[in-house]
């Protein structure tokens, strides 16, 4: 069974947890007095605890033996994905930091049907971004930025796009040694010109195979083409 997971601000000898970290540990997992668990402060640091006192709202930690790891792509991913409707971008963030996206920028289009992120929404996206790198073991917490729309985005120097009725694939154009941008559309798919302002940006229109894919199916789809496909 593997250790719980905890996450700190900063790995210094003694750790105070409090909030959702502190009542995840007692009320959900049930530690106790001289429980270990691995504590990681998601810039690449994690390190050996040991639960010296456990109170309701609040767990005192011992931090012992430090080191640093990497579970990370060789270059940056970052992910831009259109506002999607009801819950749909949680879906997205949580596979998206399972998958190894460094970055998660959701974007306004054309054909949104949803045309605002509230900051209590953008501060969940970010929430869930934190408990799937802890389940995932992620060395780091993918970024969840604010909405940006699509004209804003600055260019390239690799991106790939998703969009029906191209013929070009993801694999014959990636290269693991260059910083990674994709870009998903909405419901309502992409505008010709937005698509054309993309390419003007560094992306390249690729297929995700001949069927359509849910708005919110594509983003995982292009991202795993890119990390699990090729063992990132």
């Amino acid at each position: 069974m593997r250790p719980h997971r905890a996450f700190v601000q900063e790995l210094q000898p003694e750790v105070e947890l409090r909030g959702r970290e502190a009542h995840h540990l007692i009320d959900v997992l049930r530690a106790r007095e001289g429980d270990t668990l691995t504590v990681f402060d998601g810039k690449g640091l994690e390190g050996q605890a040991t639960v010296v006192r456990a109170e309701r709202g609040r767990v005192l930690l011992h931090v012992g033996e430090t080191w640093t790891v990497s579970r990370e792509t060789p270059q940056p991913i970052t992910l831009y994905v259109a506002l999607l409707k009801g819950d749909h971008l949680a879906e997205v963030v949580r596979a998206a930091t399972e998958l190894g996206a460094n970055q998660i920028v959701p974007i306004l289009t054309q054909h949104c049907a949803v045309r605002e992120l509230s900051e209590n929404k953008l501060l969940r996206l970010r929430r869930i971004a934190l408990e799937a790198a802890k389940q995932c073991e992620r060395s780091l917490i993918p970024q969840v930025q604010p909405l940006l729309p699509l004209p804003r985005i600055e260019a390239v120097e690799q991106g790939f796009v998703a969009q029906p009725g191209v013929s070009a694939r993801v694999r014959d154009y990636y290269s693991p040694e260059k910083p990674t941008a994709l870009l998903t559309g909405p419901e309502g798919g992409l505008s010709e010109h937005e698509v054309q302002f993309l390419e003007q940006r560094g992306f390249t229109p690729v297929t995700l195979g001949p069927r359509i894919l849910r708005a919110e199916t594509a983003p995982i789809a292009l991202l795993s083409l890119v990390t699990a496909a090729e063992g990132l």
